[in-house]
């Protein structure tokens, strides 16, 4: 009796523990990975349409927004900042039949879910075009990466964090460690 309580508390044991390191299921994987590519897609969509409220909506209540701008807490600050800086868009002259506009758009996503199912990490790849340009041509305009964090809330992925860098402005720095960049400087052995 004694070595079968053994053998059933050894077999729970190591149950519980497999299933603290689990990873979520491959067709998980591919379901949660969608839906936060569409989250992305969204809140370019809603950046480039100046729609802060879908943009805010993107981010848990408590999510932090670290961009150009500054650093934002909590998804009304957010809202707020997004409406502020994209109410300083030209206005549309009276009787334009056309607009100047800015694209964003977002690629090459790196994402991990962690083992709780409820959390994740992303690293982004993003860039802008504009047809703002005195030809009349599309041409870049910024380009960059963000480091995402992701949370699901009510059976929905938002982002608690996310920290762009503008490669094209000041933030831009000789190398990344969150993109896998080793140090140019540092010594080869």
């Amino acid at each position: 009796m004694k070595k079968l309580f053994s053998s059933a508390l050894l077999a729970s044991a190591v149950l519980a523990g497999s299933q603290a390191t689990a990873q979520v299921s491959p067709q998980q994987y591919a379901i949660d990975r969608a839906e936060i590519v569409n989250l992305s897609n969204r809140l370019m969509i809603a950046s480039d349409a100046q729609d802060a409220e879908t943009y805010a909506n993107t981010f848990a209540k408590d999510g932090v927004l670290n961009w150009i701008g500054g650093v934002e807490h909590g998804r009304e600050e957010i809202r707020e900042a997004i409406a502020e800086w994209r109410s300083k868009t030209d206005p549309l002259p009276a009787g334009a039949t056309s607009r100047p506009r800015v694209r964003h758009f977002v690629l090459n996503h790196d994402i991990t879910i962690n083992a709780d199912g409820k959390t994740g990490l992303g690293r982004v790849y993003w860039f802008a075009l504009t047809n703002r340009t005195p030809q009349k041509d599309v041409q870049p305009l910024y380009f960059g990466h963000v480091i995402e964090y992701y949370v699901k809330e009510g059976g929905k992925w938002l982002f608690s964090k996310r920290e762009v860098f503008n490669e094209s402005l000041t933030n831009r720095a000789p190398f990344y460690p969150a993109l896998g960049e080793i140090d140019p400087n540092a010594v080869k052995k």
